[in-house]
């Protein structure tokens, strides 16, 4: 048929294949998390599609609230992520705001809850 989108090349990767991808973005998140959590947040890793090369992650902690969250997930764990695996198509990325009260304050700033 004429409308059949053809499946990526990049479905026929092996298991091996799979798991480096994996293993390779673990590496980075991890060598990013201590630039996050210098400044009271963290970075976490909630899924990731090494076929299709969607990835999301997620800024917990003050990063929660700060003002630049947005900056950071765009212009570092996306650039960086897009840079140094030619497999990533797309970076989603999202905030933990279960546990804190908004207070920005453009520093990194925040407030937890009195419930928490």
């Amino acid at each position: 048929m004429a409308n059949e989108i053809p499946e990526p090349e990049r479905a026929d990767l092996s298991d091996d294949e799979r798991a480096e991808r994996l293993v390779a973005l673990n590496k980075i998140i991890e060598l990013m998390r201590p630039a996050v959590q210098a400044d009271g947040g963290d970075l976490v890793l909630l899924s990731a599609d090494v076929i299709n090369g969607v990835v999301e992650v997620q800024l917990q902690g003050a990063c929660s609230s700060c003002a630049v969250s947005s900056s950071t997930l765009q212009g570092g764990v996306e650039r960086i992520l897009k840079g140094r695996l030619d497999w990533v198509t797309e970076v989603i990325g999202g905030i933990d705001d279960s546990d804190l009260d908004h207070a920005p304050t453009g520093t990194g700033g925040w407030v937890a809850r009195a419930d928490a």
